[in-house]
């Protein structure tokens, strides 16, 4: 329970990051309150574990292919399908094409990546 908890806080802190400064032209938050981040972390942390590994398995010859570049597209995809489940609860942002919502999911994989390594310990299963 803590270990999903800690990972929808690292995908909140990833979201906000890429959302809210508005460093990425092109991506407008619809609401920058604390708890709608939260949501969109939520949402976001959804869609990454119930899509992301169907995606992986299905695109699996063009991510070999391509020598893993082709996750960046699937991150693209996540980071832009997160904003629109986000406008339906009206906690989204809107993305304005492809290079936005590129860019958007670089930012939100690397914030993800860092924090992750950076809280590893805490991630770990516990073995009794």
């Amino acid at each position: 329970m803590q270990r999903m908890i800690l990972r929808w806080a690292i995908n909140a802190v990833a979201i906000f990051v890429a959302v809210v400064p508005g460093w990425i032209p092109g991506v407008q938050p619809q609401e920058t309150s604390w708890w709608a981040i939260l949501g969109l972390g939520l949402v976001f942390s959804l869609i990454n574990a119930l899509l992301r590994p169907l995606l992986k398995f299905l695109t699996c010859p063009l991510i070999i292919l391509t020598l893993g570049l082709f996750t960046l597209v699937i991150n693209t995809a996540l980071f832009w399908l997160t904003g629109l489940v986000g406008q339906f609860f009206n906690i989204g942002f809107t993305v304005d094409g492809f290079w936005p919502a590129f860019w958007g999911g670089l930012v939100v994989g690397l914030i993800s990546a860092v924090l992750t390594m950076l809280l590893r310990d805490e991630l770990k299963p516990q073995r009794d």
